[in-house]
């Protein structure tokens, strides 16, 4: 017998249309707080999702700088983290059909988040990126950042999330 050798799982490089239209969909319509926030998805990937966030007198946080509230920050930070969790869920398991993965994620929730906030966040909108670092049977480990329009990172992130 000769030795095999351990592959590692094919990643995909896109996702089939339906999976990501009923991503979008549950992301920014069905999780009406992301509705308020005004999360828009801009790119869905195995290894990264991206987004963004228009400014609005309602996100402001200290009326005279005009900036965003550090809650909102958290919030978005946050959301992307799982999202980055279902984008990597829906990759490992490709052998199923999009409304089987899509129904995994009812019981994903987050465990730990930390938001570290490196400068004031002041622009007309803001770019989110996030990547899971860590995908395990029953726990994932995000990194996120919150940019400015400019492409000045202005805070960073970090999340635990139960996947299972």
């Amino acid at each position: 017998m000769t030795p095999t050798t351990a592959t590692a799982p094919i990643t995909p490089d896109a996702f089939e249309t339906e999976f990501v239209d009923a991503l979008k969909q549950l992301f920014e319509e069905k999780i009406v707080f992301n509705q308020v926030l005004g999360l828009k998805i801009t790119a869905i990937a195995p290894d990264k999702v991206t987004a963004r966030i228009n400014m609005k007198p309602e996100l402001v946080g200290h009326y005279s700088h005009n900036r965003i509230h550090g809650g909102v920050i958290s919030a978005c930070l946050d959301a992307m983290g799982g999202l980055a969790c279902m984008a990597a869920i829906g990759a490992r398991h490709m052998n199923e059909t999009p409304q089987q993965r899509l129904h995994r994620f009812g019981k994903l929730g987050t465990i730990d988040l930390r938001i570290d906030y490196l400068r004031p966040a002041v622009s007309d909108h803001f770019e989110l990126r996030a990547e899971v670092m860590r995908l395990g049977s029953r726990v994932a480990s995000t990194r996120m950042e919150f940019l400015a329009a400019d492409g000045k990172l202005l805070s960073t992130g970090a999340g635990a999330y139960i996947v299972s």
